[in-house]
């Protein structure tokens, strides 16, 4: 009675689990070939044929005795308990109770592999034998099913997995068997989870949803998995049946589909906000020229000794500081002027050494480390080291009790796979920097913010949120990216992607070389034809032009400069600004060249780099003065001008 009581949850669980709706005959016998189980519809088919009422722990023999069949089932279950599998044809009775029925018999094994009994299923294929082939099939479907099926008793106990299981898992059936499904469970879910599941199945007797579970080899792995209860015809819970499938890789996927996403969001964001900043930094030019400019005016008339003087020094230094935050603001939108040169980046380094090891201090270790093979890169070196300035300096603020930074050259190739989770990388050849701090480190929502203009986690009063911001800017600028990678606690780094470059000569200057001082003594004065749109800065050039004994003939707009140009005859100078409504700077130098051949063209902008590249952009040789700019830059740039002789043709 024991043996059969602890055979009896595997019964259910093969009977019950899998088909006890279904219409075949289905039993289960001990090694003395009395019934363990059985469903209704085998007790109906031995009562109506045989007028017997079985009961468990009857003999096969006792049930079916004196028919044939009786003795034919017997050496089949005989022969099943030999270890071996039977499946066959078996006709049933006689006359018009006669029935030919589909017979699968199969060993039960124990968790050690004993047979401790046999299984039967038999398919009444009388009138159709289609119902048994698609018994077999089912059956087929579950062992080659793609996603692992699990069925447990009533208590937890795994009574029945696939192959599929066995696949994902990594234990094999004999080690599941018997065991609980906790085999697999990883320690990394929320204790509520588990709640919720037990709840709804021992309720409403199903639940679906996402596990994290752990293979016997140790990886963790994530199943979409769904848990129905099944019930016998009391409404009592007999077994569970787990159907799960391994979605491990569309996790990763769609993990990797929203960082590109919120990699690319940010891209986004930050050439929005690029934009807008060099739009500021343009305008707001425009109104520290006019500062600066009718400042140093008013301090000359003034005078050292008047009490004003001061107070407009006051103002002219505000003004530079001013002038300043606009320079930084036009290196984060890359609306610089650049003058790259062919580099190696340890070589920067190693001659700004001394300068980073001044503003790191004497309580954070410098560490160099350089591959001996290291790559060129194209780029200004000045704008280098101010980016290995900013990053020192962003280091140790994060290091307020000192630590370790360390800068690492190295070359890399960058596939389209790293490349495609990175937006916006491109693939390529790079050199790599990485500035890495033993930091207090950020987190994720800080990173993301990081490079943004006027962003900043320090103190307020303690810097303005631009110099990361700078650093963005020239990197992106020099045609590399910058990537942060940070841990709360554990430290930061950056690292600056340059694109790598084998011609070892020097570029060409982006712009002509500036005026030499020398000229300022032997200034002459000249017809100057200024087209400058802003009524601000228009005045304060014609001001100061014409106080140095030049002839101005001003126009607000590039239209107005032309109607004056053919009116008026020849003029000595150009002095344009390169961005205007209606006509760019450099086409109104063309159209008016087309009429004075060799007229030397003073370009002026609060834009530069790239925003100057699309109406033209500034070629080497040309004279450019940016915005804002002193009354002796001006000067100086339309006397250098006026000693052109040759000028500058503008391009066709």
């Amino acid at each position: 009675m024991r043996r059969r009581h602890e055979r009896r949850p595997h019964a259910d669980a093969l009977l019950r689990a899998v088909i006890d709706s279904a219409d075949a005959l289905v039993f289960a016998v001990d090694t003395e070939l009395r019934y363990l189980a059985f469903n209704r519809a085998l007790a109906e088919q031995v009562r109506r044929q045989h007028g017997v009422e079985i009961t468990v722990g009857m003999a096969v023999g006792e049930a079916l005795a004196g028919s044939p069949e009786g003795e034919e089932l017997a050496g089949h279950l005989r022969q099943a308990l030999g270890g071996h599998g039977v499946s066959l044809e078996l006709e049933s009775g006689t006359g018009a109770l006669a029935r030919r029925f589909w017979l699968s018999v199969s060993p039960i094994r124990s968790v050690d592999g004993r047979v401790t009994g046999v299984a039967a299923v038999a398919q009444d294929v009388t009138g159709s034998r289609q119902q048994g082939e698609r018994l077999r099939q089912l059956y087929r479907a579950v062992e080659q099913s793609p996603v692992s099926i699990v069925i447990t008793d009533a208590g937890g106990c795994i009574q029945y997995v696939n192959p599929r299981f066995e696949e994902v898992s990594g234990y094999a059936a004999q080690e599941a068997l018997g065991s609980n499904p906790r085999l697999v469970k990883s320690g990394q879910m929320p204790p509520a989870i588990y709640e919720e599941l037990w709840a709804a199945i021992l309720g409403e007797g199903e639940w679906s949803g996402e596990l994290l579970n752990r293979r016997k080899d140790g990886t963790l792995f994530w199943e979409q998995t769904s848990i129905s209860a099944v019930r016998d015809a009391t409404g009592r819970i007999q077994n569970f049946v787990a159907v799960k499938e391994d979605i491990t890789e569309r996790k990763r996927a769609a993990e990797a589909l929203k960082q590109t996403e919120e990699q690319r969001a940010l891209a986004q964001r930050m050439e929005a906000i690029g934009r807008l900043a060099g739009g500021v930094a343009h305008d707001f030019n425009n109104l520290l020229s006019v500062i600066s400019g009718q400042g140093e005016r008013l301090q000359a008339e003034l005078g050292r000794d008047h009490p004003g003087h001061q107070r407009v020094e006051q103002i002219l230094w505000s003004a530079g500081k001013a002038a300043q935050l606009t320079r930084q603001l036009l290196a984060f939108s890359r609306l610089q002027v650049l003058e790259p040169r062919v580099v190696r980046l340890d070589a920067v380094v190693a001659d700004a050494r001394s300068m980073l090891e001044r503003v790191i201090g004497e309580d954070v270790d410098l560490a160099v480390v350089a591959h001996e093979r290291l790559g060129s890169v194209r780029a200004d070196p000045g704008q280098l080291v101010q980016v290995l300035l900013n990053l020192a300096v962003n280091a140790r603020d994060a290091m307020p009790q000192g630590g370790r930074l360390t800068l690492e050259f190295a070359d890399v190739d960058l596939d389209s796979g790293y490349a495609s989770s990175h937006p916006p990388f491109v693939p390529g050849p790079y050199v790599m920097l990485a500035v890495t701090d033993t930091g207090h480190g950020m987190d994720g929502e800080t990173q993301r913010r990081i490079f943004e203009p006027f962003f900043t986690t320090k103190p307020e009063g303690h810097g303005t949120g631009l110099g990361l911001s700078t650093v963005y800017g020239i990197v992106k600028q020099s045609g590399g990216f910058v990537w942060v990678y940070s841990e709360p606690g554990i430290g930061t780094s950056f690292k600056v992607y340059l694109p790598r470059v084998g011609d070892p000569e020097e570029a060409e200057a982006t712009r002509a070389e500036p005026p030499d001082p020398a000229r300022a003594a032997a200034r002459r004065p000249g017809r100057v034809l200024l087209a400058e749109d802003d009524a601000g800065v228009r005045g304060l050039m014609t001001d100061v032009l014409v106080s140095q004994g030049h002839t101005v003939l001003a126009a607000e707009h590039p239209m107005q400069a032309l109607e004056i140009a053919s009116r008026t005859g020849p003029v000595d100078v150009l002095v344009t600004d390169v961005i205007m409504p209606g006509m760019s700077g450099r086409e109104l130098a063309r159209r008016i060249q087309q009429r004075q051949p060799g007229l030397p063209v003073l370009f002026v902008s609060g834009y530069a780099g790239e925003a100057l590249a699309r109406h033209g952009g500034i070629s080497h040789g040309e004279r450019f003065l940016q915005k804002p700019f002193s009354e002796r830059a001006l000067l100086d740039s339309v006397a250098a001008a006026l000693e052109d002789e040759s000028g500058k043709p503008g391009p066709d």
